[in-house]
Formats: structure tokens, sequence, C-alpha cells
């Protein structure tokens, strides 16, 4: 077989492959970037003293250091929602 030729359908690896240790490490990156963007959003000079609208981040392009499965996965399991357009929100939990 050439180098040009497939040997089959790539199939993703299923989502039990992703240990828990790599969920937690991404949901820590993921908080660190989205406050990191708040941060810079709300330091902005931009802003206008009578603008109104909604302030704050909400959504973000999670880390690139892990894949989009590890993202899904804990979409899957509650942690975050799926904003669209490749963003990413945190899931608020209410007590």
């Amino acid at each position: 077989m050439t180098d040009n030729q497939q040997q089959g359908p790539i199939t993703p690896e299923p989502a039990s492959s992703i240990t828990p240790e790599v969920l937690k490490s991404a949901m820590k990156a993921f908080k660190k970037r989205l406050k990191l963007t708040a941060l810079d959003e709300d330091s902005s000079l931009g802003r206008g003293p009578f603008s109104s609208g909604a302030k704050g981040v909400y959504a973000i392009q999670p880390p690139n250091q892990f894949p989009r499965e590890v993202w899904e996965e804990l979409c899957r399991l509650g942690k975050l929602r799926n904003s669209g357009h490749g963003m990413y929100e945190l899931v608020k939990v209410e007590s």
C-alpha cells in the first residue's frame, strides 16, 4: 500500500480513554484562561462611562494544549457548556 491510500476509516478514541487527571488538569487550565481573559477585558480602557450592556467574559476558546475530545467530555459531564464557534463556558452550579 502506498502512503496516499488509507488503510481504513479513522475512528476517534472513546471518551472513556480520557483519564480523570487529564480532565482535572484541563478544567484547571480552562478556569485560569477564563480568569486571565476576564481580567484583561476588565482592564481595557475602551469602555465608555455611559455605555451599557453586559460586562464580563462568559465564554472563551479553551486552551489548545488539550484535544477537542477533552472539552466535549467535560461538556458531557456537565462541567462546561458549548457556546458554539469553538467557545465554551463554565456551567454555574446552583446551590
